[in-house]
């Protein structure tokens, strides 16, 4: 998820390095983000930074876990999130989800700046069951703010406690975005699934997945349209978005996605993609922040 904010504490803030803020920012947060008592949630702001330590390009954070549900907003770059439930894209100005005790691997492009919202098991209990992208308002922004200026660890007072309450009905209320790619449950459609994302260029039919996979073309399209809630098509374009908006985002070109992702010319590509996100890829990664 996006690291902790990059702001030195302490008396000797003015001389620390990067890794050491890092380092200490880790040090005084680890303990209270992964405490399942405290407060009902505690709020990190973080700011961008664009040298060479900070400059991030693409890494990857492996399969884990947090005790407190994770609220998390990034200003520039993209989070590629995979979960058991599957594969969803937050973009700059979202929210991601992630309910608390939820395993998640992560994949973070571009150089990052945002907030994080810990929420206690206790009161997260009314939120999203599954991970999921969230929009964001003003007010739930303010509020966010508000709420990182606030010491950690510390024992809310009741000012406090208030606008944490207000912050959490935000958060219940805000609207679902439709950047997730769900997975099949079932074995053979899942084994089709993985094919597609390790080769997006395969064009084989419904029909021909099917067969590959022991299966009528009949069976294969209730599977996808039962256990994920799209088409065998509409899933198959959009794992080929999820792919393209990450291969973008780490600043490959708009031919070479393309082509990986099997369009026969880079205006078909280009089309396709404004068709789902009303612009241009250079358009919309500029308007984000990115270099894609």
């Amino acid at each position: 998820m996006p690291s902790r904010p990059a702001h030195p504490v302490g008396p000797d803030a003015a001389d620390a390095s990067p890794q050491a803020e890092t380092q200490t920012l880790l040090a005084t947060f680890a303990d209270s983000s992964e405490q399942a008592g405290g407060p009902a949630l505690i709020a990190m702001r973080g700011a961008d930074r664009t040298d060479n330590e900070f400059r991030l390009g693409t890494r990857e954070l492996d399969w884990h876990s947090h005790v407190r549900g994770q609220l998390f907003c990034i200003d520039n770059g993209l989070v590629h999130v995979r979960t058991r439930h599957g594969s969803w894209l937050l973009p700059a100005q979202r929210a991601g989800w992630m309910p608390p005790g939820e395993t998640h691997r992560v994949t973070i492009s571009g150089v990052l700046g945002g907030w994080n919202v810990w929420i206690a098991p206790s009161a997260a209990q009314d939120l999203p069951r599954l991970p999921c992208v969230l929009g964001t308002s003003e007010l739930m922004r303010a509020l966010i703010g508000r709420a990182a200026s606030w010491p950690s660890p510390f024992a809310p007072d009741p000012a406090q406690e208030r606008i944490a309450a207000v912050l959490l009905d935000e958060i219940r209320q805000a609207p679902r975005e439709p950047l997730h790619l769900p997975l099949p449950t079932d074995r053979r459609a899942l084994r089709i699934s993985n094919a597609i994302l390790e080769c997006p260029d395969d064009h084989r039919s419904l029909v021909e997945w099917a067969d590959w996979a022991g299966m009528s073309p009949r069976t294969l399209s209730r599977l996808f349209l039962g256990e994920t809630g799209l088409s065998f098509a509409h899933w198959r374009q959009q794992a080929r978005l999820t792919l393209a908006l990450e291969r973008l985002a780490r600043g490959e070109a708009v031919a070479a996605v393309a082509e990986t992702l099997g369009y026969a010319t880079p205006s078909n590509f280009i089309a396709m993609f404004r068709r789902a996100f009303g612009d241009s890829p250079a358009r919309y990664f500029a308007n984000r922040g990115l270099g894609g």
